[in-house]
Protein backbone atom coordinates (compact mmCIF):
# COMPACT_ATOMS: atom_id res chain seq x y z
CA UNK A 1 0.00 0.00 0.00
CA UNK A 2 1.71 3.20 -0.51
CA UNK A 3 1.46 6.07 1.96
CA UNK A 4 1.79 9.15 -0.45
CA UNK A 5 4.31 11.37 -0.33
CA UNK A 6 4.45 12.81 3.27
CA UNK A 7 6.80 10.50 4.50
CA UNK A 8 10.74 10.30 3.25
CA UNK A 9 12.68 6.89 3.68
CA UNK A 10 13.02 6.08 7.27
CA UNK A 11 16.54 6.17 9.34
CA UNK A 12 16.21 2.11 9.45
CA UNK A 13 16.12 1.63 5.78
CA UNK A 14 19.48 4.23 5.10
CA UNK A 15 22.74 4.45 6.17
CA UNK A 16 22.92 6.27 9.59
CA UNK A 17 25.79 5.45 11.16
CA UNK A 18 26.77 9.13 12.26
CA UNK A 19 23.23 9.43 13.77
CA UNK A 20 23.09 10.34 17.42
CA UNK A 21 19.94 10.83 18.64
CA UNK A 22 16.89 9.08 17.12
CA UNK A 23 14.20 10.90 17.81
CA UNK A 24 10.51 10.21 16.12
CA UNK A 25 7.05 10.24 16.48
CA UNK A 26 5.92 6.81 18.13
CA UNK A 27 2.25 5.60 18.44
CA UNK A 28 1.87 2.19 20.83
CA UNK A 29 -1.70 0.62 20.78
CA UNK A 30 -2.41 -2.33 23.70
CA UNK A 31 -4.25 -4.40 21.85
CA UNK A 32 -5.90 -6.87 24.15
CA UNK A 33 -9.85 -6.92 23.83
CA UNK A 34 -11.53 -8.15 27.47
CA UNK A 35 -7.96 -10.32 28.18
CA UNK A 36 -6.89 -6.76 29.60
CA UNK A 37 -9.90 -5.82 31.81
CA UNK A 38 -11.43 -8.92 32.58
CA UNK A 39 -10.29 -8.51 36.21
CA UNK A 40 -12.30 -5.79 36.69
CA UNK A 41 -14.76 -5.27 34.40
CA UNK A 42 -17.40 -8.03 32.58
CA UNK A 43 -18.06 -8.40 28.94
CA UNK A 44 -21.26 -7.08 29.55
CA UNK A 45 -20.53 -4.03 31.42
CA UNK A 46 -17.63 -3.10 28.95
CA UNK A 47 -19.90 -4.20 25.43
CA UNK A 48 -20.22 -1.24 23.62
CA UNK A 49 -16.45 -0.29 23.89
CA UNK A 50 -15.23 -3.74 23.03
CA UNK A 51 -17.40 -4.49 20.25
CA UNK A 52 -16.46 -0.85 18.93
CA UNK A 53 -12.82 -1.85 17.86
CA UNK A 54 -14.07 -4.18 15.72
CA UNK A 55 -14.89 -0.63 13.70
CA UNK A 56 -12.15 0.97 15.58
CA UNK A 57 -8.69 -0.45 14.18
CA UNK A 58 -9.94 -0.68 10.63
CA UNK A 59 -10.41 3.65 10.89
CA UNK A 60 -7.53 3.96 12.63
CA UNK A 61 -5.65 1.97 10.11
CA UNK A 62 -7.00 3.74 7.34
CA UNK A 63 -5.94 6.97 8.51
CA UNK A 64 -2.36 5.89 9.04
CA UNK A 65 -2.20 4.59 5.91
CA UNK A 66 -3.19 7.81 4.73
CA UNK A 67 -0.68 10.00 6.59
CA UNK A 68 2.28 7.58 6.82
CA UNK A 69 2.09 6.61 10.09
CA UNK A 70 3.78 3.29 11.63
CA UNK A 71 2.11 2.03 14.91
CA UNK A 72 3.21 -0.42 17.10
CA UNK A 73 0.28 -2.78 17.84
CA UNK A 74 0.96 -4.83 21.29
CA UNK A 75 -1.11 -7.83 21.12
CA UNK A 76 -2.27 -10.09 23.61
CA UNK A 77 -1.29 -13.63 22.15
CA UNK A 78 -4.72 -15.29 23.14
CA UNK A 79 -5.91 -12.96 20.41
CA UNK A 80 -3.95 -14.38 17.69
CA UNK A 81 -5.85 -18.27 18.19
CA UNK A 82 -8.83 -18.83 15.58
CA UNK A 83 -10.42 -21.40 18.20
CA UNK A 84 -10.42 -22.52 21.83
CA UNK A 85 -9.21 -26.03 20.91
CA UNK A 86 -6.26 -24.26 19.62
CA UNK A 87 -5.76 -21.68 22.43
CA UNK A 88 -5.51 -24.76 24.73
CA UNK A 89 -3.40 -26.91 22.80
CA UNK A 90 -0.96 -24.17 23.02
CA UNK A 91 -1.34 -23.59 26.94
CA UNK A 92 2.67 -23.05 28.37
CA UNK A 93 3.62 -25.99 30.87
CA UNK A 94 4.71 -23.47 33.44
CA UNK A 95 1.68 -21.79 34.18
CA UNK A 96 1.38 -18.19 36.10
CA UNK A 97 -0.29 -19.46 39.62
CA UNK A 98 -1.70 -15.90 40.74
CA UNK A 99 -2.53 -15.79 44.82
CA UNK A 100 -5.50 -13.36 43.72
CA UNK A 101 -7.70 -15.87 41.66
CA UNK A 102 -9.46 -13.12 39.35
CA UNK A 103 -6.06 -12.41 37.61
CA UNK A 104 -6.13 -15.97 35.80
CA UNK A 105 -7.39 -16.06 32.62
CA UNK A 106 -6.49 -19.61 32.51
CA UNK A 107 -9.52 -20.57 35.01
CA UNK A 108 -11.64 -18.85 32.98
CA UNK A 109 -11.16 -20.42 29.88
CA UNK A 110 -14.29 -22.67 30.23
CA UNK A 111 -16.69 -19.01 29.80
CA UNK A 112 -14.78 -18.34 26.70
CA UNK A 113 -16.74 -19.13 23.32
CA UNK A 114 -15.24 -21.31 20.40
CA UNK A 115 -14.44 -18.80 17.77
CA UNK A 116 -14.19 -14.98 16.99
CA UNK A 117 -17.55 -15.21 15.02
CA UNK A 118 -19.37 -16.55 18.16
CA UNK A 119 -16.78 -14.94 20.73
CA UNK A 120 -15.67 -11.31 19.27
CA UNK A 121 -14.28 -10.25 22.82
CA UNK A 122 -11.15 -12.94 22.57
CA UNK A 123 -10.39 -13.47 19.58
CA UNK A 124 -9.05 -11.19 17.08
CA UNK A 125 -7.44 -13.08 13.66
CA UNK A 126 -9.31 -10.86 11.34
CA UNK A 127 -8.28 -8.15 12.53
CA UNK A 128 -4.75 -9.09 13.61
CA UNK A 129 -4.58 -10.03 9.48
CA UNK A 130 -5.76 -6.39 8.67
CA UNK A 131 -3.05 -4.88 10.90
CA UNK A 132 -0.53 -6.93 9.01
CA UNK A 133 -2.06 -6.24 5.75
CA UNK A 134 -1.46 -2.45 6.63
CA UNK A 135 2.23 -0.87 5.53
CA UNK A 136 4.24 0.22 8.53
CA UNK A 137 2.39 -1.52 11.57
CA UNK A 138 4.12 -3.73 13.58
CA UNK A 139 2.44 -6.49 15.45
CA UNK A 140 4.34 -6.75 19.12
CA UNK A 141 3.39 -8.07 22.18
CA UNK A 142 1.76 -7.36 25.29
CA UNK A 143 2.32 -11.14 26.82
CA UNK A 144 0.21 -14.62 25.59
CA UNK A 145 -2.35 -13.87 28.44
CA UNK A 146 -1.84 -10.67 29.75
CA UNK A 147 0.80 -11.76 31.85
CA UNK A 148 0.75 -9.59 35.33
CA UNK A 149 4.66 -9.66 36.25
CA UNK A 150 4.53 -8.01 39.63
CA UNK A 151 1.91 -9.27 41.35
CA UNK A 152 2.26 -11.97 44.17
CA UNK A 153 2.40 -16.06 42.47
CA UNK A 154 3.94 -15.49 38.73
CA UNK A 155 7.89 -17.15 38.31
CA UNK A 156 10.20 -16.16 36.33
CA UNK A 157 9.91 -19.26 34.97
CA UNK A 158 6.13 -18.52 34.20
CA UNK A 159 6.85 -15.17 32.28
CA UNK A 160 9.58 -16.59 30.06
CA UNK A 161 7.22 -19.56 29.12
CA UNK A 162 4.48 -17.08 28.36
CA UNK A 163 6.98 -14.93 26.44
CA UNK A 164 7.61 -18.21 24.77
CA UNK A 165 4.06 -19.29 23.86
CA UNK A 166 3.30 -15.24 22.46
CA UNK A 167 6.53 -15.98 20.04
CA UNK A 168 4.74 -19.42 18.85
CA UNK A 169 1.20 -17.83 18.74
CA UNK A 170 2.62 -15.37 16.22
CA UNK A 171 4.78 -17.31 14.30
CA UNK A 172 1.56 -18.33 12.87
CA UNK A 173 0.90 -15.39 10.94
CA UNK A 174 4.74 -15.06 10.71
CA UNK A 175 5.40 -12.52 12.59
CA UNK A 176 8.91 -12.42 14.41
CA UNK A 177 7.74 -10.36 17.43
CA UNK A 178 10.54 -7.58 18.93
CA UNK A 179 9.09 -5.35 21.14
CA UNK A 180 6.76 -5.61 24.21
CA UNK A 181 4.72 -3.57 26.19
CA UNK A 182 4.51 -5.04 29.71
CA UNK A 183 0.52 -5.12 30.54
CA UNK A 184 -0.27 -2.61 33.51
CA UNK A 185 3.18 -1.90 33.17
CA UNK A 186 4.29 -3.90 35.57
CA UNK A 187 8.08 -4.22 34.52
CA UNK A 188 11.32 -5.35 36.90
CA UNK A 189 14.74 -5.70 35.35
CA UNK A 190 14.62 -9.59 35.89
CA UNK A 191 11.74 -9.61 33.08
CA UNK A 192 13.74 -7.38 31.18
CA UNK A 193 16.65 -9.35 31.65
CA UNK A 194 14.62 -12.37 30.23
CA UNK A 195 12.96 -10.30 27.32
CA UNK A 196 16.48 -9.49 25.74
CA UNK A 197 17.20 -13.28 26.15
CA UNK A 198 14.28 -14.00 24.41
CA UNK A 199 15.09 -11.74 21.05
CA UNK A 200 13.24 -8.89 21.75
CA UNK A 201 14.69 -5.46 21.27
CA UNK A 202 12.97 -2.90 22.44
CA UNK A 203 10.42 -2.46 25.71
CA UNK A 204 7.90 0.53 26.35
CA UNK A 205 8.65 1.98 30.22
CA UNK A 206 7.36 4.65 32.12
CA UNK A 207 8.76 7.58 33.82
CA UNK A 208 6.55 8.94 36.46
CA UNK A 209 7.15 12.73 36.03
CA UNK A 210 8.72 14.91 39.15
CA UNK A 211 6.07 17.67 38.80
CA UNK A 212 3.07 15.35 38.72
CA UNK A 213 3.80 12.10 40.84
CA UNK A 214 3.34 8.51 40.69
CA UNK A 215 1.06 6.49 42.17
CA UNK A 216 -2.80 5.61 41.45
CA UNK A 217 -4.15 7.25 45.09
CA UNK A 218 -6.79 9.84 43.93
CA UNK A 219 -4.74 12.92 43.73
CA UNK A 220 -1.75 11.67 41.72
CA UNK A 221 -4.82 10.58 39.06
CA UNK A 222 -6.51 14.23 39.17
CA UNK A 223 -2.99 15.63 38.66
CA UNK A 224 -2.32 13.24 35.28
CA UNK A 225 -5.98 14.25 33.89
CA UNK A 226 -5.76 17.78 34.92
CA UNK A 227 -1.84 17.70 33.22
CA UNK A 228 -3.43 16.10 30.01
CA UNK A 229 -5.34 19.82 29.63
CA UNK A 230 -3.05 22.21 31.60
CA UNK A 231 0.70 22.56 31.16
CA UNK A 232 1.49 20.74 34.84
CA UNK A 233 4.30 18.54 34.10
CA UNK A 234 6.98 17.97 31.58
CA UNK A 235 6.69 18.54 27.80
CA UNK A 236 7.38 14.48 27.51
CA UNK A 237 9.75 14.52 25.30
CA UNK A 238 11.71 11.52 25.81
CA UNK A 239 15.00 9.63 23.90
CA UNK A 240 15.14 5.81 23.80
CA UNK A 241 18.18 4.00 25.49
CA UNK A 242 19.67 0.81 25.38
CA UNK A 243 19.65 -0.93 28.33
CA UNK A 244 23.01 -0.43 30.62
CA UNK A 245 23.13 -4.33 30.78
CA UNK A 246 21.16 -5.87 28.32
CA UNK A 247 20.54 -5.47 24.66
CA UNK A 248 16.88 -4.18 24.61
CA UNK A 249 16.34 -0.35 23.72
CA UNK A 250 13.98 2.21 26.58
CA UNK A 251 10.99 3.27 24.58
CA UNK A 252 9.93 5.46 27.36
CA UNK A 253 5.99 6.35 26.93
CA UNK A 254 5.07 10.24 26.83
CA UNK A 255 1.28 10.59 27.20
CA UNK A 256 -1.89 8.31 27.43
CA UNK A 257 -3.96 9.41 24.63
CA UNK A 258 -7.50 9.77 26.77
CA UNK A 259 -10.49 9.18 25.15
CA UNK A 260 -13.02 11.36 24.06
CA UNK A 261 -15.62 12.64 27.19
CA UNK A 262 -18.73 14.21 26.77
CA UNK A 263 -18.29 15.69 30.17
CA UNK A 264 -14.67 17.60 29.04
CA UNK A 265 -15.65 18.36 25.45
CA UNK A 266 -15.59 22.13 26.49
CA UNK A 267 -11.57 21.38 27.25
CA UNK A 268 -10.90 19.56 24.39
CA UNK A 269 -8.79 22.23 21.75
CA UNK A 270 -6.75 22.58 24.83
CA UNK A 271 -6.08 18.77 25.29
CA UNK A 272 -5.11 18.95 21.53
CA UNK A 273 -2.89 21.85 21.96
CA UNK A 274 -1.03 19.99 24.88
CA UNK A 275 -0.12 16.75 22.54
CA UNK A 276 0.16 19.11 19.89
CA UNK A 277 3.08 21.22 21.45
CA UNK A 278 4.65 18.57 23.13
CA UNK A 279 5.05 17.13 19.93
CA UNK A 280 6.47 19.98 17.64
CA UNK A 281 9.18 20.55 21.10
CA UNK A 282 10.07 16.80 20.60
CA UNK A 283 10.60 17.70 16.74
CA UNK A 284 12.43 20.40 17.51
CA UNK A 285 15.34 18.54 19.22
CA UNK A 286 15.42 15.38 17.57
CA UNK A 287 13.52 14.03 20.43
CA UNK A 288 10.85 10.98 20.90
CA UNK A 289 7.56 11.72 21.67
CA UNK A 290 5.04 8.49 22.80
CA UNK A 291 1.86 8.17 22.66
CA UNK A 292 -0.31 5.47 23.60
CA UNK A 293 -4.11 4.01 24.47
CA UNK A 294 -6.12 1.11 23.80
CA UNK A 295 -8.10 0.61 20.45
CA UNK A 296 -11.31 0.45 23.42
CA UNK A 297 -10.54 3.68 24.38
CA UNK A 298 -11.93 4.88 21.11
CA UNK A 299 -14.95 2.03 20.91
CA UNK A 300 -17.37 4.58 21.80
CA UNK A 301 -17.65 8.18 20.74
CA UNK A 302 -16.07 6.97 17.48
CA UNK A 303 -16.58 9.88 15.47
CA UNK A 304 -15.37 12.21 18.20
CA UNK A 305 -12.26 10.24 19.13
CA UNK A 306 -11.15 9.48 15.52
CA UNK A 307 -11.85 13.59 15.13
CA UNK A 308 -9.08 14.02 17.55
CA UNK A 309 -6.22 11.80 16.32
CA UNK A 310 -6.43 13.28 12.87
CA UNK A 311 -6.13 16.65 13.99
CA UNK A 312 -2.35 14.70 15.86
CA UNK A 313 -1.58 12.82 12.62
CA UNK A 314 -1.88 16.01 10.27
CA UNK A 315 0.16 17.92 12.92
CA UNK A 316 2.71 15.00 12.55
CA UNK A 317 2.54 15.48 8.90
CA UNK A 318 3.17 18.78 9.15
CA UNK A 319 6.06 18.34 11.55
CA UNK A 320 7.50 16.00 8.73
CA UNK A 321 7.73 18.25 6.14
CA UNK A 322 8.46 20.89 7.71
CA UNK A 323 11.22 19.56 10.28
CA UNK A 324 12.03 15.59 8.69
CA UNK A 325 10.52 13.78 12.06
CA UNK A 326 9.70 10.75 11.53
CA UNK A 327 6.91 8.22 12.44
CA UNK A 328 8.49 5.78 14.22
CA UNK A 329 7.39 2.27 15.18
CA UNK A 330 8.80 0.81 18.55
CA UNK A 331 10.84 -1.66 17.08
CA UNK A 332 12.55 0.94 14.24
CA UNK A 333 13.46 3.08 17.20
CA UNK A 334 15.02 0.16 18.62
CA UNK A 335 17.11 -0.91 15.31
CA UNK A 336 18.08 2.63 15.28
CA UNK A 337 19.34 3.01 18.84
CA UNK A 338 21.11 -0.36 18.16
CA UNK A 339 22.35 0.92 15.19
CA UNK A 340 24.43 3.91 16.96
CA UNK A 341 25.41 1.78 20.43
CA UNK A 342 26.04 -1.81 18.70
CA UNK A 343 26.45 -1.54 14.91
CA UNK A 344 27.13 -4.73 15.10
CA UNK A 345 23.59 -6.02 16.55
CA UNK A 346 21.90 -4.58 13.42
CA UNK A 347 21.67 -6.08 10.18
Amino acid sequence: MSTGNLVEPRPSETDNSDLQNPGGFVISLDFELHWGIRDHCTVGQYRENLLGVRKTIPAMLQLFERYGIHATWATVGFLFFTNIDDLRAAIPAELPHYQHPNLDPYATLSEVGRNEEEDPFHFAPTLIRKILASEGQEVATHTLSHFYALVPGPTLDSFRADLRGAQLAANQYDVVLRSIVFPRNQISREHIRICAEEGLIAYRSTEADPLIGAGNGAIARARRLADAYLKLGSDGCVTPALDTEYNIVRVSQSRFLRPWRPALRAFEAMRLRRICESMSEAARNNRTFHLWWHPHNFGSHLDENMTVLTRIVEHYAHLQRELGWMSLTMGEVAENVLRVEKPHCVA
